[in-house]
């Protein structure tokens, strides 16, 4: 044959979906067991084993003995590994998750003998827009991708490139996919027919010249005996996808450009309902990577002894095993969900004890009874926290200047009082213990014994001497100390420390109890205020509805009317694709409203609006042995009631939002709306070291319908209004660009239909997915701030609201003195945020992305003499001048740098 055909074997491997991982191993491990003995028997066989290590590691905890058989492979170049740990889903992770995903897997390969040098990315659903420079600034100077390609490429190899202008050549998967030859070796009969019909298809896309990329393989296939005998049948050759893509060329010119995100429908399904379905996975993989990412590895790195390395890396291993995209994602059966769960749980356990250990330290400066606020964010910031304290006086900081403060709540004091035998009550202490407080007196008078318990500062006395006491009691009290909740405003340094605690009012500067002190000086914000129909700060004034929904009139005059209207509407698709019923009933107004004030400031304002409504029980039905999805939802109904806790704080220009309902009903989908101050023709999301700019569309092609609804990981912002997050959430314009819905719950029951309305052909098997309908009490957090100018005010405010203080209590001796305030390490600069600061081999290394179209400067402060750039691999770059501490860093638009910080030795 006249044209050259390059057959690259692999396999697609999902490590988890429509069964739970284990039982995938066990077919993983027969697989790659054949693949050795296939490779080894046969020397001109090549294998791409999916551009993920996982697939490796997996293997050799099962097969550790055969390490040596992978690593002569690898090293020879017939046995394609990493550069990926695992297959991401890009969206549903945090940019930094996508680097670690990188880095663990080409040092893992780098092991056996090698990374493969393509980023190699063939079933994603869509691809995030700096993916470009992440891979270059890896090291990696070609991808390769299949699922959201616009109908602009007409060619195999185009030039993508990311918001800073990198420009990376991209292998196109035509005609098929990573599957795009599986077809071509079904049997030796007609071999020589499918090889002219493939060259006649790809030459379409490739031109006349030059060899054609044929892959062989597909979902968990194996390869094929006397593959290499009918490959020279054809007279093509057999290598791995880095044998054949490292001989392109990386020049990116006269291929066609696509600038940014991959998420068009043209050419292959993008299955866009991943985003919302099982929406407390994406929740719990929030708060686990802020966890790791903004508190773990930042505070061990500052505040911390001896850095807990073994910790950190078992946090981002499960991490990264969650990110893959048949994971996170929630398209996969129940017990694959339940397990990308749980670990995900792990990781933000091990985020947690990593915090703790770190705080724990800080705290035993701080008094008992004093408190210490922790600041995760890399810029002085003042904010409400809240604190458990004792006794009535009032807060004072380190300088005993007095803190403002509002009382929120009084705990009780008087735990027990009740006749009982004595020894019974012995019973009930352990060691100085005694219902989760510390004895700190007892007594005995008139046949009562009397405790008083304290959350600190234990007293040792002797058990004989109060059993020899107990003559004539009767009676047992347990009195507590007196302890309130409060609100304060604390002022805390950069990525530092500072704490609080009650003073007698001797020794504070006259504040009286529970009331601020200095409000509307320099130092603070105005107050808040609040009852059951306004709250105001001065900054913002939120007016509620009589039907449960807000105004919002910011300082400058933007006005958003109708915010937070609760819309219900039939869900009869899938874990991948949203799809209403023909007949579809949509609830949006309630049949009851109620309004109930929670506090009324002068730091936080709160009232919970409950509104009560009907929803259909389920939208589905059996129609004979296919199952169809329902035509209509069920007339029969649930009494729901969704809670809104709205809350006001001093100095912010945003209003808190906590939505809460029991989802009792199946097949339907919740969505938050929000009217916008002025119709939008287009969106800004805030994603993977991006802002990604939408409009009101997404372009259609495969046949799947293309729903524009979108990604959101911090952010989303529109016409006037930005939603502040707190994990991934798919969001719409809708109504011609009116009016964003957030989507706060997707119920459905299937994996895949094999009939979705809005999708011609299965995802995946048509597998029941019950936990999938999402029953029982779901909880999102947010928050709505109105804007005037560019989307580029929403950046600071976004980190404050995701990055919350950080509360510990003392655990000092009481009579020490308040510690004073101290910084970690100052970031600043407009646009720029940090996305990660980490110990690395004895040097701190800090990422930051300019989020902003402009060139900036980021000005970094902190206990550091010299500074040098890194790449994504952590392999120094060039010095970076310091001057007294500071380090001026020029950025360009879009720009991710990654900085080593260290001290002159």
């Amino acid at each position: 044959m006249s044209s050259e055909i390059v057959v690259v074997p692999h396999t697609h491997w999902d490590r988890e979906w429509y069964e739970p991982f284990q039982r995938f191993r066990l077919r993983l491990v027969a697989l790659l067991d054949e693949v050795l003995d296939t490779m080894e028997r046969e020397p001109r066989y090549h294998f791409t084993l999916d551009g993920q290590l996982a697939c490796v590691d997996d293997y050799l905890e099962v097969r550790p003995e055969n390490r040596d058989r992978v690593a002569a492979l690898v090293e020879s170049g017939r046995l394609a590994v990493g550069p990926w740990q695992i297959l991401l889903d890009e969206f549903l992770c945090s940019g930094e998750n996508i680097v670690r995903n990188l880095e663990l897997g080409m040092d893992r390969a780098d092991k056996l003998g090698g990374a493969m040098p393509v980023g190699y990315l063939p079933d994603m659903f869509g691809h995030t827009a700096q993916m470009p420079q992440i891979l270059r600034k890896a090291g990696l100077l070609h991808a390769c991708v299949y699922r959201g390609v616009p109908s602009s490429v007409t060619t195999d190899a185009f030039a993508w490139v990311a918001p800073d202008g990198t420009a990376l050549r991209t292998q196109y998967l035509p005609a098929g996919g990573y599957g795009n030859g599986a077809h071509l070796f079904s049997d030796a009969e007609g071999l020589a027919d499918r090889a002219t019909a493939f060259v006649a298809t790809m030459r379409e896309w490739h031109g006349p010249e030059g060899p054609l990329l044929a892959m062989y393989g597909t979902d968990h296939s194996a390869p094929v005996r006397g593959l290499p005998e009918m490959v020279a049948a054809i007279g093509g050759r057999m290598d791995t996808l880095s044998g054949y893509i490292g001989v392109q060329s990386g020049d990116v010119a006269g291929l066609p450009r696509v600038v940014g995100e991959l998420r068009s429908h043209a050419r292959a399904n993008i299955l866009p309902g991943v985003i919302s379905v099982r929406a407390h996975v994406k929740q719990a993989m929030g708060r686990a990577e802020r966890m790791v990412e903004r508190y773990a590895e930042p505070l061990a790195t500052l505040w911390g002894a001896e850095w807990p390395r073994r910790f950190l890396d078992m946090a981002w291993w499960r991490l990264v095993d969650a990110s893959g995209h048949d994971s996170v994602t929630g398209c996969g059966v129940d017990d694959t969900a339940q397990q990308v769960a749980a670990r995900i749980a792990e990781a933000e356990h091990l985020g947690q004890a990593v915090r703790d250990m770190v705080t724990a330290r800080l705290a035993a400066a701080v008094p008992s009874g004093g408190v210490l606020v922790v600041n995760p964010t890399p810029s002085a910031r003042s904010g409400v926290v809240l604190l458990d304290v004792a006794g009535m006086d009032p807060l004072v900081d380190p300088s005993g200047a007095p803190v403002p403060a509002q009382p929120l709540e009084y705990a009780a004091t008087l735990l027990l009082d009740q006749e009982m035998d004595p020894a019974t009550a012995l019973t009930f202490i352990h060691g100085t213990e005694l219902y989760g407080q510390h004895i700190t007196n007892w007594s005995v008078e008139d046949g009562t014994l009397t405790f008083t318990v304290a959350r600190e500062t234990p007293v040792v006395f002797d058990v004989d001497d109060l059993r020899g006491a107990l003559d004539g009691v009767t009676r047992v009290r347990i009195l507590a100390e007196p302890r309130r909740t409060v609100a304060a405003l604390v002022q805390t340094p950069a990525l530092g420390h500072t704490s609080v605690r009650p003073a007698p009012r001797s020794a504070s500067t006259g504040a009286s109890t529970g009331q601020p002190c200095a409000f509307g000086s320099d130092a603070t914000p105005p107050p808040v205020r609040g009852d059951e129909e306004v709250l105001d700060n001065g900054l913002l004034r939120v007016a509620i509805a009589g039907d449960g929904t807000l105004t919002l009139v910011s300082g400058d005059g933007t006005t958003v009317t109708g915010a937070g209207r609760i819309v219900d509407g039939g869900d009869v698709g899938d874990t991948y694709n949203h799809a209403p019923p023909a007949t579809d009933l949509v609830v949006s107004e309630p049949e009851a409203v109620e309004v109930e004030l929670i506090c009324s400031g002068p730091l936080v304002a709160a009232v919970d609006v409950r509104r009560a409504y009907r929803w259909p029980a389920a939208g589905d039905g059996i129609d004979g042995a296919e199952e169809l999805p329902a035509a209509a939802r069920t007339a029969r109904t649930e009494e729901i009631v969704v809670t809104t806790r709205v809350e006001l704080r001093a100095g912010e220009p945003y209003v808190r939002l906590n939505v809460e309902f029991d989802n009792r009903c199946a097949d339907h989908r919740v969505r938050l709306h929000v009217p916008l101050p002025s119709k939008a023709s287009q969106s800004y999301a805030e994603g993977q070291f991006a802002v990604v700019t939408r409009g009101l569309t997404a372009e259609a092609g495969c046949g799947e319908t293309p729903l524009p609804t979108f990604p959101a990981s911090s952010w989303v912002a529109a016409g006037g209004v930005a939603a502040l997050l707190e994990h991934v959430t798919e969001y719409e314009l809708v109504d011609e660009g009116a009016e964003l819905a957030l989507t706060l719950l997707r119920s459905v029951g299937y994996l895949s239909r094999n009939r979705n309305a809005l999708r011609p052909e299965p995802a995946g098997p048509q597998l029941p997915t019950p936990a999938a309908q999402s029953r029982g009490v779901r909880s999102v957090s947010l928050a709505l701030m109105p804007y005037q100018g560019s989307w580029e005010e929403v950046v600071p405010q976004a980190e404050t609201f995701r990055h919350d203080l950080l509360v510990v209590p003392g655990t000092g001796a009481r009579t020490l003195p308040l510690p004073s305030p101290a910084t970690g390490l100052s970031v600043t600069g407009e646009g720029v945020v940090m996305t990660s600061l980490r110990t690395r081999d004895d040097r701190r290394e800090l990422r930051l992305v300019a989020l902003t179209p402009s060139d900036t400067e980021a000005v970094i402060e902190g206990a550091f003499t010299e500074a040098r750039h890194a790449d994504l691999r952590g392999r120094p770059g060039e010095s970076v001048p310091v001057t007294d501490g500071v380090l001026r860093l020029p950025l360009g638009p879009w720009e991710i740098a990654t900085i080593q910080l260290f001290n002159s030795r």
